[in-house]
């Protein structure tokens, strides 16, 4: 209910227009987010990430018995763990690395096709 008599609860009630503003659009930040910046917070996680994987490895010094192929090596667990996520990774930025180049040649032929 409005404390204003003037006023009926069934019509809309009216919003104060906004203090200290033209009505324009909001501005823009004074400082735009650059490559830097984002180079920046990039490493910033990394090295988060890296002090993570470094107390993990420390924890799990404990030595593992692998057998891969007819080869036989032992490891501390934390780094068999580290070495199959880089592995992992590898292959990852291989399929990915193809499919930009598949995706980049379809791309030019279909341009060249014009």
């Amino acid at each position: 209910m409005s404390s204003d008599p003037s006023v009926s609860p069934d019509q809309p009630r009216a919003t104060p227009a906004p203090t200290g503003g033209t009505g324009a659009a909001p501005r823009e930040p004074a400082v735009k987010f650059t490559r830097t910046a984002g180079v920046w917070t990039a490493l910033t996680g990394g090295f988060l990430v890296l002090i993570v994987l470094l107390i993990f490895i420390t924890q799990n010094t404990t030595s593992a018995e692998f057998n891969f192929l007819g080869w036989d090596w032992s490891l501390p667990l934390g780094v068999a763990i580290l070495l199959a996520a880089v592995c992992g990774g590898l292959i990852t930025v291989a399929v990915g690395t193809a499919r930009m180049f598949q995706l980049r040649r379809a791309a030019k032929r279909n341009l060249g096709a014009r």
